[in-house]
């Protein structure tokens, strides 16, 4: 009854099938490589059934190891999904697309020029906080010093010291 479930990928049902075949195998029940690989190999979606097919002529049973059964099963899966990506890639570029522009109410673009206009003139008024609070801190800082306050009188020259 055991069954691969719709979606489930090559690796969940490896995972599920170890899982349920560890607990008789932890009490002593021995299964037949042969007998877990066509369990295997009939629980597959019908997607699966023509690597299926290949496999089981292909291959002897006997010999081939679950884990090696379940490499090959991941390797098509793998193959599977890199096809399908390529094809929907192949698609994706033929394919045109057309944006699609929603005309908007007298109302919505009042609204949203408002809502522009508040935010360029609180840009404006940060602005003009932080040029006019900078220049009284300067002020603070450097001392309001007028122009005719720097004379030349008061300076001495480095080179000759006059």
């Amino acid at each position: 009854m055991f069954r691969m479930l719709k979606g489930e990928s090559i690796a969940e049902v490896q995972k599920r099938f170890t899982h349920i075949i560890n607990h008789p195998m932890s009490l002593g029940k021995t299964f037949d490589k042969e007998e877990l690989n066509i369990k295997i190999l009939k629980c597959v979606d019908r997607t699966w059934q023509p690597k299926v097919t290949a496999i089981s002529e292909s291959k002897d049973l006997t010999s081939l190891t679950t884990a090696s059964l379940f490499g090959k099963l991941r390797e098509h899966e793998l193959e599977m999904n890199r096809l399908n990506v390529q094809e929907s890639e192949d698609k994706h570029v033929r394919s045109i697309s057309l944006k699609a522009v929603k005309h908007k109410s007298k109302q919505d673009s009042s609204d949203e020029s408002e809502e522009e206009n508040l935010s360029l003139l609180s840009k404006k008024f940060s602005k003009f906080w932080k040029r006019n609070c900078n220049k009284d801190s300067n002020k603070e800082r450097y001392g309001n010093k007028k122009t005719s306050d720097f004379n030349s009188n008061n300076y001495t020259c480095f080179g000759c010291g006059e």
